[in-house]
């Protein structure tokens, strides 16, 4: 990939730059702005090298409807804080803005198109949509990891039509995960959590050859802990992953990798209870299973402190509810202790866990912490993604 950091001459070019700005947005007030805070380097260094900014995101599924709760409009109010310049929001329709002429008239320095997905065609990666957006730029920029395992106009398509160019914080991403799956520096640790198996077999299989330990944790441990002949009560599963378990059992056997999940949990009658401590075999038929146990939350502990790598994607409980975020706060808290001591490297991703973070003010202190999902996942799995590629 051409990182555009590299790149020089940027004076009066036209940079469409696709973001990943969808956050949390409850009653007009976004509820989490990292995805925003992440983009701002980027943001800054065009802004130094005198270009005009068109920026392509979206929030949400409309599925090519506009729905004006999805509007970008908060997202444009924050921004023009925290960069101190003039922002416009552009409402107009896309497919009536005939060229790159229509933002002279303007005297921003930074244009947001608004959500990209209120177009159908976005999501089909429209080859004669591409080429529109793109005849309203001089450069592209990707700068959208956690959008980059999706197929869409403005992610893949758009890359045939201008010279292209990976963003700082997209170069920043990949090289945190290269360090994980081709850097390796052992012992390496993963910690996986969530509450579907399926969805993360592949990447589970594509890791363990490459691990000295995986912990399951979550929703997911569940599985394993019934697997043993334990009863889980009304606790979350996925159902049919008896032979998924095995082979994940059997792999981590062949690749001696040590496979560990909870030996003793947090339990409740109710989602919103509070909680109690039980060994797996004690689990009674009404109660759930909600958060990881001491005695587990040492055994992770110990690992992590003969960890050299830490790859962490999950949280160990039902965070939501304080008396079951205990086992993710303790990891955290361990990880962020040998961090401090430059005894390891740490890399945080999905959503769900860096919510957590960023509710405990935490997210600075790992070595890279990701706030893609999807395209995370994907990446780590081996799977090329197409944002990626049609950079390459």
């Amino acid at each position: 990939m051409r990182s555009i950091k590299k790149e020089k001459n940027l004076i009066n070019k036209i940079i469409l730059l696709r973001l990943d700005l969808n956050v949390p947005i409850e009653q007009g007030k976004i509820g989490d702005t990292t995805r925003i805070d992440k983009i701002l380097p980027t943001l800054n260094f065009l802004i130094q090298q005198k270009t005009k900014i068109i920026i392509l995101s979206h929030i949400g599924r409309p599925k090519g409807k506009i729905v004006n709760d999805l509007s970008l409009k908060p997202v444009s109010e924050d921004l023009k804080k925290k960069l101190k310049v003039n922002i416009k929001l552009i409402k107009e329709n896309i497919n009536k803005i005939k060229n790159k002429n229509f933002f002279n008239s303007f005297d921003e320095q930074i244009f947001i198109l608004e959500n990209i997905r209120f177009y159908a065609e976005e999501e089909k990666n429209d080859y004669k949509f591409a080429n529109h957006i793109a005849s309203l730029g001089d450069i592209y920029v990707n700068d959208a990891f956690s959008c980059s395992h999706r197929k869409h106009a403005s992610i893949h398509q758009i890359s045939k039509f201008l010279p292209s160019y990976s963003g700082i914080q997209l170069d920043l991403e990949v090289n945190a995960l290269n360090k994980i799956t081709s850097e390796i520096t052992k012992p390496i640790t993963c910690i996986i959590g969530g509450s579907k198996i399926s969805t993360k077999i592949s990447i589970i299989k594509n890791l363990i050859p490459k691990l000295n330990n995986i912990v399951i944790v979550g929703g997911m441990a569940n599985n394993f802990i019934e697997y043993f002949g334990n009863n889980i009560g009304n606790s979350i599963k996925e159902n049919n992953c008896d032979e998924i378990v095995k082979e994940i059992i059997s792999l981590s056997k062949k690749e001696k990798c040590n496979l560990i999940y909870p030996t003793d949990v947090l339990v409740s009658n109710d989602m919103n209870g509070s909680s109690q401590n039980k060994e797996i075999n004690q689990i009674d038929s009404k109660e759930m299973i909600l958060d990881i146990g001491p005695n587990t939350i040492n055994k992770i502990k110990n690992i992590i402190d003969n960890s050299k790598t830490i790859l962490w994607n999950g949280p160990a409980g039902y965070c939501e509810n304080p008396n079951f975020a205990n086992g993710s706060i303790e990891i955290a808290k361990k990880i962020i202790e040998n961090n401090k001591g430059n005894k390891i490297f740490s890399v945080v991703g999905g959503g769900d866990t860096v919510s957590l973070l960023n509710k405990l003010n935490l997210v600075d202190n790992f070595n890279f912490v990701s706030t893609a999902g999807g395209a995370f996942l994907e990446y780590l799995e081996g799977k090329e993604l197409p944002g990626i590629t049609a950079l390459n």
